[in-house]
Formats: C-alpha cells, sequence, structure tokens
C-alpha cells in the first residue's frame, strides 16, 4: 500500500510519454487520459475513447496485432484498468510486441469525485501484468522511473510491456479532444493510410 503522496504531475507525465512518440500510435482511456494526452498535443494518430470504460487496452491490442509494424501506447487511468483487469490477461496471452500500456494512477476515480481507487489500497496492477504474462511490469512514482519508461518506450520488446505511473491526485482542467466519433475514426483511419469508410 502507498504510503505517501507521489510527486508526478499527470500532464507532465503524458507529456514526457509522447515527447518522441515518432509514429506511435495512442489509443486513450475515458476522461483524464484522453484529456491528459490532448494537452499534450492533438494528433492524428491518437484515438481517444468516449464511453468505452475498461476497453482502452483491448481496443490496443487490436490495434497492435492489426499493425505490428506501428508501436501503439494505450495511456489509460487506474480506475478504466481495474474495470478491464481481465484484459490484461488476453494481452499477455496474445504476447504483441509492439504494445505499451501506460497506467496513469492517482489512485482515485477522477470522473465519478474523486474516491479512493483499489490501486490506493493494495491491488497491485504492476504485479497482475507480470502474472499474465507481460515481458516487463513496472511501478513508478519519481522523474527517474518516469525516464527509464520513456527509455524503454523506443526500444524493441520481448512481449507486452506494462508501466503504473503513481501520479498526484489532482484533477487539472479539461483540455477536450475531438468528440465526433465519426470524424474521429476518418482520421485516425487516414494517419493508418486507410481509407475513410
Amino acid at each position: 500500500m502507498t504510503t505517501t503522496e507521489p510527486q508526478l504531475a499527470r500532464r507532465d507525465v503524458v507529456a514526457a510519454l509522447l515527447r518522441d512518440r515518432g509514429d506511435m500510435l495512442v489509443v486513450t482511456g475515458l476522461g483524464s487520459p484522453a484529456y491528459d494526452v490532448h494537452a499534450a498535443g492533438d494528433h492524428d494518430g491518437n484515438f481517444y475513447l468516449w464511453g468505452a470504460m475498461g476497453g482502452a487496452a483491448l481496443m490496443g491490442l487490436g490495434l497492435a496485432q492489426a499493425r505490428p509494424d506501428r508501436r501503439v501506447l494505450v495511456v489509460t487511468g487506474d480506475g478504466e484498468q481495474l474495470m478491464g483487469m481481465g484484459g490484461l490477461a488476453t494481452i499477455g496471452a496474445g504476447g504483441p510486441r509492439n504494445l505499451a500500456i501506460a497506467v496513469i494512477d492517482n489512485q482515485h476515480f477522477g470522473e465519478t469525485g474523486m474516491q479512493a481507487s483499489h490501486t490506493g489500497r493494495g491491488v497491485d496492477l504492476a504485479g497482475v501484468a507480470t502474472a499474465c504474462g507481460f515481458a516487463s511490469a513496472v511501478t513508478v512514482s519519481d522523474a527517474a522511473g518516469l525516464a527509464q519508461v520513456c527509455e524503454a518506450l523506443a526500444r524493441p520488446a520481448d512481449g507486452p510491456r506494462l508501466a503504473v505511473i503513481k501520479v498526484r491526485s489532482v484533477n487539472p482542467p479539461r483540455s477536450l479532444p475531438i468528440r465526433d466519433a465519426v470524424a474521429l475514426k476518418t482520421r485516425f483511419r487516414a494517419a493508418l493510410g486507410l481509407a475513410p469508410n
């Protein structure tokens, strides 16, 4: 169980994760992770999920399997990943080498009133990912750990990776990305070189 308040700021963390993204594709969990990714800079290769609680990691899996030539990063929160915990088993069994999941963990359910989440009560998402067969699963809470996660994103992996990044439980102002699902889909397909459909 975490006994001290993390010092990392979520917006700084996400900006660092995306700083050298190149052609990496990014799927966000709903709510704060979408706002954080948008605040770091909108990009045609960002797919923002709306109303799909628990689905970000599995959406990332499907994308990673469909496009093994591209790195895929899922940026999600602890609440969403707790809801989609079974997806970690499917990802571990699938073993995609181009998929990384960053869980921005403020130990609270930010979208429903900042109630304490299970990660603040001892649930170890990195431990779950390890048990599910992820090639790498870490929990970091400081700048040095974040730097290691960012460096690892640029290197090839032996399988899926997960990083739980502990951040302060502060909700910054919302930075709202596109919410038109058709426009979002069309833009993302174009970034993949696909027809609009």
